[in-house]
């Protein structure tokens, strides 16, 4: 349930925030609103409770980094987290108490039609099952998800059912896209480039994140269960999976991988520090299938053994061992992150000053003439057509120029502050307006669209309030220190 984010500097400054992932130190909290209760209930919105087992497995599929796992309890990551998981629950049950529902026909209807699963102009089994293995997800899960998004889009079509939307408003989303800029810009890609940090700054920040600086090695074994190895033939048949059966036994009351290894004459294969790039540290490259290399790297339990399957392939894998390493300040890729977090820092600061100018008028069309000068940088003018008209700038760039006025100055830049460029506008026109052609019904169904969203920001702050929720600090502080 997010905000839209306005137009004034301080929206600058939370746009820009979102973009740094260089470090991670920056998170929202939820203020103090925990309180005691059930040792197995994270919360409890009125009689629905959300138990630590149900929340745990959603933390799971989050895929955390290191470092922000290693953090969790110094920072309010999990309270967000938590925050928003609630925010979806509420909608749930809002969805729930109307009925919304989306029949096993509905979702099949939805999938067979989706582009993405086609081949040779129609729906593809295969197709869709490269694209799960591709994206590592079950179906269960991918289509779990395709019912909650639609059972959202048909609670955005109720709140919005019977809504008459007038032709000024499609006429003005229609002019969001159609129109002619002429504009005058500045890159500043040169400019940045030629910014660069001090030794001091360079050492401050290794200093201050030596923690996040730290690689993490694991040696691991890992053989192939084949049922040729297993029962002698080369069929996939019930004696085998039987054995796979006994293995995951013997696993489950602590057999160890070696010991398996000698009683079912398995190819054991011995890894020994290896990064997460694959790279051990004598800077050679393992050779092995990224599928099955990102499943054990993944493993944290140090000498359990596990059964993995991918694409029909059964693996007997187990970690020996985890070893984190302090990079020193010379390595290659600690230079590269705080290289980059230097060149973020400088581009936060100066844009932030140049948006400060511009909004007390303080940098007009004259200083941005003398701003170019002074840096050695072009000033340039071209007629922007369409959104699709990115030769220079990105479509989302582009919507922002759009929907700046005429004689006026603005700096736009992407989410990561790779590119940045300080704008002026010359002149707009605008594509006639015709509420007989088939734009007209493209226009009306956006406007019907932003119109249903505003609607539901205000249902969305409405239901905050209407449930009655409660969080177990307690059991929050000990998923916490469980990290």
């Amino acid at each position: 349930m997010q905000t839209s984010i306005g137009k004034t500097t301080k929206s600058f400054f939370i746009k820009i925030l979102v973009g740094i992932i260089i470090l991670p130190f920056v998170f929202w909290g939820m203020g103090d609103v925990f309180r005691g209760g059930n040792q197995n209930i994270v919360a409890t919105i009125e009689s629905e409770k959300i138990s630590t087992q149900e929340f745990t497995n959603y933390l799971s599929r989050l895929n955390l980094s290191d470092s922000e796992r290693k953090n969790i309890n110094k920072t309010k990551l999990l309270d967000q987290i938590l925050k928003e998981y609630i925010g979806r629950k509420v909608i749930e049950l809002e969805i729930k108490d109307m009925g919304i529902n989306i029949s096993d026909a509905s979702l099949k209807r939805i999938i067979v039609n989706d582009e993405n699963f086609y081949k040779n102009g129609k729906f593809s089994r295969i197709e869709y099952e490269k694209f799960l293995l591709k994206n590592s997800l079950s179906a269960p899960s991918f289509e779990n998800n395709i019912i909650e998004q639609e059972k959202k889009m048909q609670l955005l079509n109720f709140l919005s059912s019977g809504t008459v939307i007038p032709n000024f408003y499609i006429e003005k989303e229609f002019k969001k896209e159609n129109q002619t800029k002429f504009i005058r810009y500045i890159n500043l890609k040169d400019f940045y480039k030629n910014k660069k940090g001090t030794k001091e700054q360079f050492e401050k920040i290794y200093k201050e994140n030596k923690n996040i600086f730290i690689e993490k090695f694991k040696s691991f074994s890992y053989s192939e269960l084949t049922p040729e190895i297993l029962v002698g033939k080369k069929e996939y048949e019930k004696n085998f999976f039987s054995k796979i059966d006994l293995i995951e036994n013997n696993i489950i009351y602590g057999v160890l991988s070696d010991e398996i290894t000698k009683n079912y004459n398995l190819k054991l294969i011995n890894v020994k520090n290896v990064n997460k790039s694959k790279i051990n540290t004598e800077g050679t490259t393992l050779n092995i299938e990224d599928q099955l290399f990102k499943k054990i790297f993944s493993i944290r339990e140090v000498n359990a053994g596990e059964i993995v399957k991918l694409k029909n392939k059964y693996f007997l894998i187990q970690v020996n061992s985890i070893e984190n390493k302090q990079r020193k300040i010379n390595d290659k890729r600690v230079q590269e992150v705080i290289n980059l977090q230097i060149d973020i820092q400088n581009k936060l600061e100066t844009n932030t000053k140049i948006v400060k100018e511009i909004s007390s008028g303080a940098f007009s069309q004259k200083k941005m003439k003398e701003f170019a000068t002074k840096n050695n940088l072009k000033l340039q003018n071209i007629k922007i057509s369409s959104l699709k008209d990115n030769t220079i700038f990105t479509e989302n760039l582009i919507k922002k120029i759009f929907l700046f006025g005429d004689n006026q100055v603005n700096l736009i830049t992407d989410s990561k502050l790779m590119n940045n460029f300080i704008i002026y506008t010359d002149k707009t026109e605008y594509e006639k307006f015709d509420t007989t052609s088939d734009k007209f019904k493209i226009y009306k169904a956006k406007a019907k669209l932003n119109f249903a969203k505003e609607i539901y920001k205000r249902y969305d702050d409405s239901i905050n309030n209407k449930y009655n929720i409660e969080i177990n600090g307690k059991v929050i502080d000990r998923i916490k220190n469980s990290f």
